[in-house]
């Protein structure tokens, strides 16, 4: 007996007719004398979307699918005798673009048209200023307190194995993010699935594995949103959009890179929230923390902080300018990106494009009159040299620098061709800085630290007394990450973050010093008369009070160098 498969045969149908349709009308644009397209496996570019509505194109049957040098746009038309097409070609013309016309199927115009739909949520022509928040995105964040209770929500839709639930596992993705203050999402593909990651106080934890087929819907809505070409899959982009939130403002950085199973996405989340930190509670102990408090009321001279990316640098330069702000000056920032709004304060931002750098906006920014000025990072000789001539004539300026301690900060300069005289003249303050995990409050543990570890924080105990004879400090009860954590610090044992700091302030005898051109260990002991601790030292005082672990505190510096 012979089975038959009526859904098959209709499929086999309906190709055959694909199959017709397309061979149709490719014999029509030789006779039109048009080039024929098959848009079906094409990609179309969302720049090129943007160019006409949905309505307008599918009333006119045609798509603008990709676009050229200057105002060259690539257009699809179903037929060039139909008037409604004409009259939409005449509009793109009268508009400036150049139009290169196509013959296409109604099929290959119907692939264009449904990409409408992916960004049905008010894609504009910058990407970067995209909102894809609701109210019940908002609800979501509100209720979501922890990592498994977002890994429970989207495996659930996981299961149900709808493809109508593509976008609802999207927005979650997003929502969880901010709820739980994750600062990046990792999209990596791997062999057979694809793993999605949060970075919650500077560690990845694993959120979720979807397979590939929702991979591949998700990077094409991150590449819509973030103004990225879909069709480049081998090199990597870099895009933006922003997340609107009861009137905030998140962007997210978006960085697509190929990997061997697929392309690898980094969404950055530059939360305004997250870096706009009072001074007061950045965690600088009290010493340094009146040190600064002196230097940054000074009106000239430069105060740079120091540290690798992701040490919390940024927030420093927020928190220096929130504390100095006041309406008889003019500060002025020149910054890659703008993270933070504050309100009196001109920002303004890095635009590769149209060669504003921060070299070119720290010249311009000096023909403005300031007093205060915020260059987000020192990364070329020449802005170093401004920078410190701006210091000597009459500015205060807080900048940053890739050093790993406060007295590299001096070698650093050194190397960018900045004269040693010139340095002790112009320079105030040079910090070094690290984030560290706070452990969680609700479940962190004592214990009893090893003989070789209690010597090791007894002699930095010993070096933190002798700079700072009357503090009183000493190995009592130590606290460690409970393994597995609790709910409250989504099963890592810590939660939150918080700064170790150290610095060296220019002062009369150092000047003397600098001058001889001193390597960093005869600067540090030229330093000791200061009282200032150093990172290391300033991580085992946190140690000792209960903020932090070793563990922790060896995971971003060396603690046992030079001792």
């Amino acid at each position: 007996m012979v089975h038959f498969n009526e859904t098959k045969q209709n499929e086999q149908i309906k190709s055959l007719r694909r199959k017709e349709e397309e061979r149709v009308i490719e014999i029509l644009a030789q006779k039109y004398n048009m080039p024929y397209i098959f848009i079906t496996p094409m990609v179309i570019e969302i720049k090129a979307l943007s160019i006409i509505t949905e309505e307008t194109a599918r009333g006119a049957f045609i798509a603008v699918f990709g676009t050229g040098i200057k105002k060259q746009i690539k257009v699809a038309v179903f037929s060039p005798l139909n008037q409604k097409t004409e009259q939409a070609l005449r509009a793109l013309q009268q508009r400036g673009f150049q139009v290169i016309t196509y013959l296409a199927s109604k099929e290959s115009l119907g692939v264009v048209w449904e990409k409408y739909k992916e960004i049905s949520r008010a894609t504009k022509a910058d990407a970067g200023l995209v909102g894809i928040m609701n109210d019940d995105i908002l609800g979501l964040i509100e209720s979501i307190t922890n990592l498994n209770q977002i890994t429970d929500q989207i495996n659930t839709l996981l299961a149900t194995k709808s493809q109508k639930n593509f976008s609802r596992i999207f927005e979650l993705m997003l929502a969880g993010a901010f709820a739980i203050k994750a600062s990046d999402i990792h999209i990596e593909p791997q062999e057979d699935s694809v793993r999605i990651r949060y970075r919650i106080d500077g560690a990845l934890q694993d959120m979720c594995f979807i397979d590939h087929i929702l991979y591949h819907r998700i990077i094409t809505r991150i590449k819509l949103l973030s103004g990225l070409k879909l069709n480049i899959t081998k090199d990597t982009q870099d895009g933006r959009f922003s997340v609107k939130i009861k009137n905030i403002e998140i962007e997210i950085r978006t960085s697509v890179l190929p990997g061997q199973h697929g392309e690898s996405i980094v969404m950055r989340i530059l939360d305004p929230a997250s870096i706009s930190v009072p001074l007061e509670e950045l965690g600088i102990n009290n010493h340094l923390f009146e040190i600064l408090k002196k230097e940054i009321s000074k009106p000239t001279g430069m105060i740079l902080t120091t540290g690798p990316t992701g040490a919390g640098k940024t927030t420093t330069l927020y928190a220096f300018l929130k504390k100095v702000l006041h309406p008889d000056i003019k500060i002025i920032t020149i910054e890659d990106p703008i993270e933070y709004h504050i309100k009196d304060i001109v920002q303004t931002q890095v635009n590769n494009q149209t060669n504003y750098t921060f070299l070119s906006g720290l010249r311009a920014a000096l023909r403005q009159d300031p007093d205060i000025i915020m260059v987000g990072e020192i990364r070329d000789g020449e802005t170093a040299k401004i920078a410190i001539n701006a210091a000597l004539t009459g500015h205060l300026v807080f900048s940053s620098l890739h050093t790993n301690s406060a007295v590299g900060t001096i070698a650093r300069l050194v190397d960018l061709g900045v004269s040693p005289k010139v340095l002790t003249v112009a320079l105030n303050v040079c910090m070094a800085q690290r984030l560290v995990r706070k452990l969680c409050p609700q479940c962190k543990k004592e214990y009893e630290p090893s003989d070789t570890k209690k010597v090791l924080i007894e002699t930095i105990i010993k070096n933190i007394q002798e700079k700072q004879p009357s503090k009183e400090i000493a190995l009592s009860v130590t606290y460690k990450a409970s393994d597995g954590g609790c709910d409250h610090c989504n099963n890592s044992g810590y939660k939150g973050r918080i700064g170790l700091y150290e610095a060296i302030l220019i002062d009369s005898e150092l000047e003397d010093t600098l001058i001889t051109n001193p390597t960093e260990k005869e600067l540090i002991e030229k330093t000791k008369h200061q009282g200032i601790l150093s990172i290391r030292e300033d991580g085992i005082i946190k140690i000792l009070e209960g903020i932090t672990s070793l563990e922790e505190l060896a995971r971003v510096v060396d603690i046992e160098k030079d001792l």
